[in-house]
């Protein structure tokens, strides 16, 4: 066998069909999910559990990152929704009017993450605002897991019916 056909074998551009495209969606939304604010949930319910100096270090993380957060977008905000849209923009352009499957597997991949970046942007407004100790912080942080994990169950159930409408329609024809 060609070195080249193995290679694109298994780095194949039909990214529905492909199992490396799904592993990649299941390994962004278990990330996504598990991090909440850049701060991992295992540390968020170890806070709960234990409170003391857990909490602290919760609630002092918690603080840096959405401060983090809105010094980012006060700074470059408009700049990266300049740069998302462009690029959102020419992958539904590639994907879905040339028919590029690549652009279209992309848009789907990163078009919900766009979603859970505001809902980070929101959260972390209301931190700043005074849910940054305690139940209020919890409450916040769950919130904020809870919305990520719907997104992503929106956006797997999307792709996966698109996917499999693809792959029928492509198979059909």
């Amino acid at each position: 066998m060609d070195w080249y056909s193995t290679v694109f074998e298994v780095i194949d551009t039909r990214s529905f069909s492909n199992l490396w495209y799904w592993i990649i969606l299941a390994v962004t939304w278990s990330s996504i999910s598990h991090w909440v604010l850049g701060v991992p949930f295992d540390m968020v319910t170890r806070a709960r559990r234990n409170g003391g100096q857990a909490e602290k270090d919760l609630e002092d993380l918690v603080r840096i990152n959405a401060n983090r957060f809105l010094f980012i977008v006060e700074e470059a905000g408009l700049w990266i929704t300049a740069m998302v849209s462009a690029v959102l923009s020419g992958l539904v352009v590639l994907g879905f009017f040339y028919g590029i499957e690549i652009a279209q597997a992309i848009f789907l991949l990163l078009f919900p993450l766009t979603f859970v970046g505001l809902l980070s942007i929101y959260s972390a407004n209301k931190v700043k605002e005074g849910e940054d100790s305690g139940d209020a912080l919890w409450r916040r942080l769950r919130i904020h897991r809870m919305s990520t994990q719907m997104v992503g169950m929106v956006s797997i159930f999307v792709i996966a019916m698109w996917g499999m409408y693809h792959n029928l329609s492509s198979y059909i024809l």
